[in-house]
């Protein structure tokens, strides 16, 4: 699913992209690179600052992907685009992991959330 037209992209000082502004209402929605909204509805400062202060660090954190099988697993991003989400089994730093991808296309929703140690 392409970014819809109405998106406003913003991006940081050296040109890289942290996410998006949505029109809606009579304000705007913060949404981050996985398509989550952050905020409600904000006005158009709020709505930068906001994308400002999240910037992209939470990509490095680790994730939970549902398998088909229905099992959630922790996985790591490895790339992301506006087209797909690339993400690998987490392999714990080992250098000789023989270890699974996935490849994600938009929407998500569901199927990646943070992972929250036990």
């Amino acid at each position: 699913m392409p970014i819809p037209p109405d998106w406003i992209e913003h991006r940081r000082g050296d040109s890289e992209l942290v996410g998006w502004i949505r029109p809606e209402a009579d304000g705007f929605v913060v949404m981050d690179l996985l398509r989550r909204p952050l905020t409600g509805v904000v006005d158009w400062l709020a709505a930068e600052e906001t994308l400002e202060s999240t910037g992209i660090g939470y990509l490095a954190d680790p994730f939970e992907f549902l398998y088909a099988d229905g099992r959630w697993r922790r996985v790591r991003i490895v790339e992301i685009s506006t087209d797909v989400v690339r993400l690998k089994e987490e392999d714990w730093g080992a250098i000789d992991a023989s270890i699974s991808e996935q490849v994600l296309t938009f929407p998500i929703e569901g199927r990646l959330r943070p992972h929250v140690p036990a």
